[in-house]
């Protein structure tokens, strides 16, 4: 591929050459477990590292190679790296850069699992974390300790859609030699690449946008190709939690209309938002492109666009955000997002059930806050099913 192609070529086209693989126009899917040597001393030279070449599926496969090689151009990165889930993906990258007794910064709002996850790493291997808002170098300076080993971000923040400063955490965390993760998963690639902005290691759901079907559940990782063969050869290989052939295959189809799967969700919500500002039944409206938005600044230097991501908050409390839920006809009840269908979901009761309730509240989530992934249809629809569900 000609590595000055634009990113929507770049998403059909990156690494894969129909050539080697009989001219065949789609990715072809390699379903094997394993791959036959033509000799002993071939296997040998191939478990050796002297020579390339597919030896297991847990450790490599073609298909899933191409995947790899794809969001790895998209975030212009060295190289990718592909799991079976969003937190496999984030919990091989977090044991890749830690030992016992480290510390891990990290902005104050993460998704449900992942706290959780930072929570099993300070019970069973006292490797503790910081929950911080990321707002200022000072703030950012007098919370890392000698032991920090990494700065985990999540930007836009799962549920509050606050951003982050990119550039000014990966600024300060240069000074001290600390590594900086991006869960990038609410961006994609199209709207935000934190590598451009000086973080090491980028990381997706792709369950969500880069998947944009609801028919696979997937992470994806990229960074510089010293630090995804570490994680390659000790957190992925021995632990194991890979991707499946077909769900590559799945991936690498989803890519192929990332660009104007993304286009639209954003128009959509943009016109949702405005809708939602005006209701007098909507107490607060969480987007990063409004302009009353802390976050709109930011959003304007680091992303293309806000997002197909909207949080509100209802007057009243849990009970008015079911009935409300439980009011909608076309948008679906469901934790997940990015998908051609609008989906909906409760925070405090579902993604960040796990997160206790203080911890919760000073992380900006209410018992009335609502989440809406903004899908595909016709906005006008989108915004039918609100209204009546509003008024009803």
């Amino acid at each position: 591929m000609n590595k000055e192609h634009r990113f929507e070529t770049k998403a059909i086209h990156e690494g894969y050459e129909a050539k080697a693989h009989c001219n065949s126009l789609a990715s072809p899917i390699y379903q094997t477990s394993t791959f036959t040597f033509e000799t002993a001393e071939a296997g040998e030279k191939r478990f050796s590292g002297e020579e390339p070449g597919y030896i297991y599926s847990r450790l490599g496969n073609p298909t899933v190679r191409m995947l790899e090689e794809r969001i790895a151009s998209l975030e212009n990165a060295e190289a990718g790296l592909a799991f079976g889930s969003g937190m496999a993906a984030v919990s091989a990258v977090l044991m890749n850069f830690v030992r016992s007794g480290d510390h891990i910064l990290c902005s104050e709002g993460v998704y449900g699992c992942t706290f959780g996850l930072l929570n099993m790493l300070k019970d069973k291997f006292s490797i503790d974390h910081d929950l911080l808002p990321l707002d200022s170098k000072d703030q950012i300076r007098g919370a890392i300790r000698p032991n920090t080993a990494v700065i985990y971000i999540e930007t836009p923040i799962n549920p509050t859609l606050k951003v982050i400063d990119l550039e000014m955490v990966s600024s300060i965390a240069k000074e001290k030699g600390i590594k900086v993760v991006v869960d990038n998963t609410f961006s994609t690639p199209y709207l935000q690449r934190p590598l451009e902005y000086g973080c090491d290691i980028v990381l997706h759901s792709a369950t969500k946008y880069i998947g944009g079907h609801g028919d696979v559940i997937a992470g994806l990782v990229a960074g510089d190709q010293e630090t995804i063969t570490s994680i390659a050869k000790s957190t992925q290989k021995d632990i194991g939690g890979i991707l499946s052939p077909f769900d590559a295959w799945l991936l690498l189809r989803g890519l192929k209309t990332l660009p104007i799967r993304m286009d639209r969700h954003c128009d959509n919500a943009r016109n949702i938002v405005e809708k939602l500002n005006r209701h007098p039944r909507v107490r607060n409206v969480m987007y990063p492109g409004l302009k009353s938005s802390p976050s709109h600044l930011i959003t304007m230097k680091q992303m293309k666009y806000p997002g197909g991501l909207i949080s509100f908050e209802l007057e009243g409390g849990k009970k008015e955000a079911q009935v409300f839920m439980n009011r909608l006809k076309m948008i679906k009840i469901a934790v997940s997002l990015g998908d051609a269908e609008s989906l909906i979901q409760h925070p405090a009761t579902m993604t960040h059930a796990v997160v206790p309730d203080g911890e919760r509240r000073r992380m900006g989530i209410s018992e009335s806050l609502i989440r809406l992934s903004v899908g595909l249809e016709a906005w006008e629809d989108i915004w039918d099913d609100l209204l009546q569900a509003l008024e009803s």
